[in-house]
């Protein structure tokens, strides 16, 4: 039998003692931080649009009138344009 290999086995089998941890009294600074002016307005600016309407009631109003009228036309060049206009809007 080899005794330096039996030591290197009950080294392993050691336990330790664990170290005593000492806590230093550091002051650590806390995290501040700061919005600027121009976050502040657009916060505001995004708040105000975020309360407004997405459907202009008045619009909706003059259609719906043209439309019970029979006075809304539109002519099959002004589709055709617009569609050919959002056709190449989304490409690019």
């Amino acid at each position: 039998m080899r005794v330096d290999a039996l030591n290197q086995v009950s080294q392993l089998y050691n336990q330790t003692k664990p170290k005593k941890v000492t806590q230093t009294n550091k002051s650590y600074a806390k995290d501040e931080f700061q919005i600027s002016q121009t976050a502040q307005d657009y916060q505001i600016a995004k708040k105000a649009v975020s309360e407004v309407s997405e459907v202009r009631e008045e619009k909706v109003a003059e259609f719906k009138e043209a439309l019970a009228s029979g006075t809304y036309n539109v002519s099959s060049q002004e589709i055709a344009d617009k569609m050919v206009s959002k056709y190449f809007d989304s490409l690019f």
